[in-house]
Formats: C-alpha cells, structure tokens, sequence
C-alpha cells in the first residue's frame, strides 16, 4: 500500500479531484505513516515546499477517522501576518471535509472571538502570546476549552526554538497537556535547522511519543542560481534593480527597517512599481502592499526578514540581497521563496554597498556551498521565563500552591535542569519584593506585582519578548506604522523644527506630536526623510567571522562573482597580504594605535576584550579589537598571551540585565548566570587563543571593513 493510500478516502478524493495533484511531494509522502502512527516529528523542506500539507494530511485523516471533537489542533506561528496567511490556506483544505479552522491574535476582533469560544473550530491558528490569553482569562473555561486537544503544530520552529519565546511555548504547551491529560503530539516545521534531531528532542520535551525526522533528499540538493557584485553604495544598488529583470517579480532584503524605507525610497524616484514590508508598517498598509505585489508582475517588494518567513506573495522571480543576512539559515530561508514554479531554480543576487556586506556575502554563499547551517541553540538559564510562568499561573488558576506550581511545567528542559535551590531562591526573592504574597501556602499577586505587571489586565506579562518605545504614525485617520521614539529627538540646532520621517517608502513632514500619547501626526513631503528603529546591528558567528579570513587570505575567485566583485577582491587582499590563516595579527598603525585581527566573531571578541589585563577600554567588533592604549606590538602580545582562558568570564552588562524582561523578579545572581551564560562562546575563544600572533606594522588597516 503507498502512503497515499494510508490517508482518508474523502481527503483522499479531494487532493485529486479539488487540489488536482496527480502526486504527493516526497515530503508528503514521508511523513504519513508515522504521523497516523502517532509520531513526534519535525518535517524539513524549502519554503513553499509542501510542509504545510505534510503535517495536515495525515492530521485530518486522523480526525476523520477517529472523529475528534472540536478544537483538537492547535498550529502556532511566530507571527501574525503568518498567521492570516495560513488562515484561508488552511480553512479552504479543512473546509473541503467538513471541518473548520480559525485564527486567534492580538487583531481578532472581539465578535471573532465569542464565534470561537461558541462554536470551537477543528483547528486553532495562534501565538504563544494569545494561547497564554486563553490561558489566564477568566472569561474562559480552560479545561473546557482544552480538553479535546490531540496535536500541536509548530511552524517555523527554529525561530521559537533560538529565543526565549521558545521556552514561553514549551511552557504554554506543558500546562495545555495537564489541562488535557493526554500525551499531545508535536509536529515541528522548518525549512533550515542545522540540528533538526536536537530540535525534534527540544520539542518533544515532556512527550513519550515516538518521534521521526522527515527530511526528503530533495531538501538536500536542489541546485540554485547565486550570484555577487559589489556595487559600492545603496544609490547604485536602486540603479542596479531598476535596471535588472525589468518585468520580473523581484523581491529585495535588505536587514534593517531604516535601509528598507531609504532603498524603496531611491526605487520609487526612479520609476520603479515599489512596495515595502517591514515590521513597523501598519497593518493595513502591510497587508495591502503584500496583496498588491502578489497581483503584479513588473514590482519590486523592499523588505525585512519580515518576508523571510513563508509568507505567500505569489510566484516570485527573483530574491536580491542587499548586502547579507547574518546567518546562513537565513540566506537559505530568503532563496527559497523562488523556484517554486516547474521548471525554475531557486536564485538569489546579492549587491554590495559596502566591504563588510560584500565579505559577509561571499562568506554565507561558501559556508552554504559547503553544506553548512547553523545548529538552533536554544538560549540557556531562562530563569526570567520561569518567573514569568509562575506569575501567569497565579493568573490561570487564581492563586497556586507554593508546592505545586512547578508541577504544570516541570518537563521544560531548561526548567528540569534549574536546582530546586535555584527556585525556591527565585519564588523567595518575588516574595520579598513584593511581587507575590503568600498565605497558607497559596501564592498570589501583591501590591508590587500589581503595579508592576497588572496594566490593561496583565497584557504586558502575557509575552516574553520587550516592545522598545515606539511612535504611531498618522495620516488622518491612518495608520501609515511605527518609529522609534527617537526620530523626534531634537538638539539645539534642530530645536523647534518638526522632523521628516520615512515610511512605507514614502517621506512624510510632522505637523505634530503627541508625547503623552505616543502619536505622530504627518502629511506627504517631497523632502527625503528619516526614521529609527533601534537594535539593528549584526553580531556574527565564529564560523562566518572565518570563513572571511580564509577569503582574505586565499587567491581563487568564486564563479559567481562578477568582475567588480572579483576587482573588489583583488584590491581588498592586497591590504591583507600580511595576513595568514594560521594566526591572528596585532597590527600597529603610524599613531601607535594597535588592532588584534581575530576574526573570532561578535561574542568572543567582546568576552576576549573584557578580559585583556591592564588594557581597559578597548573596543570590539565582529572581526577584531581595538586597544585604547598605545603601546608597543610586544606589549600589547604579552597582554594577549597572559589571558587565562581557564578563569576567562564575560563582564556582567548591568544595563543589559535591567532591559531583561521580569529581570525585576530575580535576585541578582540569577539575572547575572542569564547573562554570562549567554554571552560566551568558549570554542571561538580557545581557537583564537591557541593561533600564533602575528606583529604587523601597517597604517592602513588599523580599523574594521567599511561599510
């Protein structure tokens, strides 16, 4: 029997007759016989790949053939515009049987809900944020509501898994699966995961469920079209795109929201059809950009990693790259939205505006060649997470037991190994504060907790993530999107002069500001503005970090570089001629000025310059450390060669702990081991150490790429 054949007769029917598929996918195949056994999986294949239909094939055969009562799935995406994607998707294939499915966000409205709460679709479309607001409203009868649960699904997992969201999910399922009472199984999605079976483990966490990694070969080598040229600035880059694939569908990244809105901006005073996609568009605005460019062909959609996600924007053409991503996940998330179509392959140009972009690109597309993506490491001692359950489960269950609480949670991994010590020292510090109060070993909010977290009914302890200050944008009665507070800074020079932002690829002169309410009233401008959004920067991995030395340092060019891109390279070695793999470098420039070249990576170079005796100040980036103090190239090599790798610690980040959401819970040798155990990174640390040091004299190359 095929693994068709295993699937429901009537979703059977309709994958030929409704669908007209004449075959499944290998993904789909794949996945079916273990799923209808039962399984845990997670199931890997490029976007637009048929992922989707993998995990839900098999499920509606399941609730058709044991006809589970409603609401039996819950699928949860990082995002909402994911969410409202997968919606008609989804409903369109439940409805086809019989079944329903239905979204659940922060922009449900209020009738949308009490429709859900009455009458329970088969499948649930959510965020950990909104399962937690069904968690704790007492509006709703959780054991009710999730008794009938068989199956969660998890799309883009390695997004939740790299974050503290992550543990915000796994705890939010645990408690679900105790409402239950039953082992629910758990279907992870993705299309890049460097450890997919340390993945499929983190996921099935408190689950005795078998479990099956569902990988096709054809995930493995799908060819692709890549290319690099290095264009100098972002004014050429915009030539270049107005340029190239004219009456093409191009979709452009650029990884930052300032970089997006400046780009579309140069895109449309040259003619170009441009729409934009980021994060602090208004929703409105968003959606109907979105739409838009689906319908059109000759377009361009400027866009954050917004757009890396498996948002459907119809059938793409061309992916472009300004500059790189920071991982090598992350190009490979970007490329597959191309190459849907038959007979076409999945490409990706990147155009350079500047030396770092043009080596980190180059970088990425060798890691990529070679087969390399980064492993999901989910992040360790989220003591700040446990807190932030504990205060959510006095919410859900009115008061807990101080003895009892950890119960609903107890099998999070990060959770299992934190000391019942460490805990009760967690659970203690919140009493002390006044955060809880206790009375005959109930646990419930006290005055401080209640101040602290209790506005607009708990909303802001509801998720895990810090919303920085932001601005609302307003054309009339429109919500054009969001800045960073920041763009209406003024100084003396600029004193009494209203600021022309950049929004939605279009400039907007402020006629008014509303501090207290945090509104910003516009109108259109031809002047070229400028917006702000802050927590932009890039901290590069070890591996990329290498990758651009061996780069730097080798005499082959790649094939997909074109001929400025190789001129770049040629000029660029030239000043790293001094340069060997085999060794870092202490560079002195004519001002005494002194530079380690490590290329050890964003981390390690901060931990390694925190930690250099006697040498207080010095700066760090992604490839190397700049000594404040001027010295001798000896000196500064004694310096570098008596560091203790053993004793080696990163210097706690007193401001850093304080913007840690619920740091105000935790007593300050927990908020400190948060810290230090997330910002180390011992192997990049220990190779650097172990390399020769080089003495170089040089006045060229005291500071990083530009760029």
């Amino acid at each position: 029997m095929t693994p068709f054949n295993h699937l429901h007769p009537a979703l059977r029917y309709h994958i030929v007759n409704s669908f007209g598929w004449n075959e499944l996918r290998e993904v789909q195949s794949l996945s079916i016989k273990t799923a209808l056994d039962g399984f845990n999986q997670v199931i890997l294949a490029p976007t637009a790949g048929g992922k989707t239909e993998a995990a839900f094939f098999p499920i509606i055969s399941q609730i058709l053939y044991g006809d589970w009562p409603a609401t039996s799935v819950i699928y949860v995406s990082p995002i909402k515009a994911l969410l409202n994607n997968q919606e008609d998707r989804l409903q369109r294939l439940f409805s086809l049987l019989g079944r329903r499915a239905a979204v659940w966000h922060g922009d449900t409205s209020q009738s949308e809900r009490k429709n859900i709460l009455a009458e329970p679709p088969d499948c649930l479309l959510t965020t950990p944020e909104s399962l937690e607001v069904l968690l704790v409203s007492t509006q709703i009868d959780h054991e009710r509501f999730f008794r009938n649960i068989r199956c969660f699904v998890v799309d883009e997992l390695h997004s939740f898994a790299n974050d503290d969201r992550g543990w915000h999910l796994l705890s939010v399922f645990s408690r679900i699966t105790k409402l239950a009472g039953r082992d629910i199984r758990r279907i992870g999605l993705s299309a890049t995961v460097g450890n997919p079976n340390e993945m499929l483990d983190w996921l099935s966490a408190g689950s005795s469920r078998s479990r099956h990694l569902v990988c096709p070969k054809e995930h493995e080598i799908a060819p692709a079209d890549v290319q690099l040229d290095y264009v100098a600035s972002l004014e050429n880059a915009a030539k270049v795109i107005g340029l190239l694939y004219r009456g093409e569908k191009r979709l452009v990244f650029c990884d930052s929201r300032s970089r997006v809105e400046e780009l579309a901006f140069l895109l449309r005073e040259s003619g170009v059809n441009v729409f934009v996609s980021h994060s602090s568009i208004g929703h409105d605005e968003r959606r109907l950009a979105e739409q838009a460019f689906a319908e059109h062909q000759n377009c361009v959609i400027v866009a954050t990693s917004s757009l890396e996600l498996g948002l459907d924007i119809g059938d793409l053409d061309r992916v472009i790259q300004i500059d790189a991503p920071n991982s090598v996940s992350s190009f490979m998330q970007r490329m597959g939205r191309t190459g849907r179509r038959q007979g076409t392959t999945r490409n990706c140009l990147f155009l350079a505006t500047g030396e770092e972009g043009m080596l980190r690109a180059a970088a990425l597309v060798q890691l990529w060649r070679h087969g390399y993506i980064e492993s999901v490491q989910p992040p360790s001692k989220p003591y700040h997470i446990l807190a932030q359950q504990l205060m959510a489960l006095v919410l859900q269950e009115s008061g807990i037991g101080r003895s009892r609480w950890l119960r609903w949670i107890e099998n999070v991994p990060a959770f299992a190994k934190m000391s019942r010590e460490e805990i009760a020292n967690l659970v203690a510090t919140m009493l002390s504060k006044d955060i809880l109060w206790e009375d005959s070993g109930i646990l419930g909010f006290a005055k401080e907790g209640e101040a602290k977290f209790g506005r607009k009914n708990f909303l802001d302890l509801l998720s895990v993530f810090t919303t920085p200050p932001m601005f609302l944008v307003m054309y009339g009665n429109k919500e054009l999107g969001s800045v960073h507070e920041s763009s209406f800074y003024r100084n003396d020079r600029t004193a009494g002069i209203l600021p022309v932002l950049i929004l939605a690829g279009r400039s907007w002169q402020t006629n008014h500001i509303d501090w207290k309410h945090r509104l910003a009233y516009v109108e259109p401008s031809n002047i070229q503005g400028r917006s702000r959004w802050l927590g932009e920067g890039q901290m590069l991995h070890y591996d990329i970090c290498q990758m651009i030395k061996r780069l730097l340092h080798s005499d082959t060019n790649d094939g997909a570089w074109s001929l400025r891109a190789i001129s770049f390279f040629r000029d660029i070695r030239k000043r790293f001629s001094w340069l060997r793999e085999s060794s870092t470098a202490l560079v002195q420039d004519e001002k005494g000025h002194i530079r380690w070249w490590t290329f050890a990576g964003g981390i390690a170079n901060m931990i390694l310059s925190q930690n250099l005796p006697s040498l207080l100040g010095t700066e760090s980036d992604n490839f190397g450390i700049n000594f404040q103090e001027t010295g001798t190239l000896e000196d500064a090599a004694l310096h570098v060669r008596s560091v203790n790798i053993n004793s080696i610690e990163p210097v706690v980040d007193l401001e850093a702990m304080h913007h840690l959401k619920f740091s105000d819970c935790l007593p300050k040798e927990l908020a400190t081991e948060i810290f230090t155990s997330r910002f180390r990174d011992p192997i990049a640390i220990k190779e650097v150490l172990s390399y020769d040091i080089d003495l170089i004299n040089n006045s060229e190359i005291m500071y990083p790429f530009h760029g």
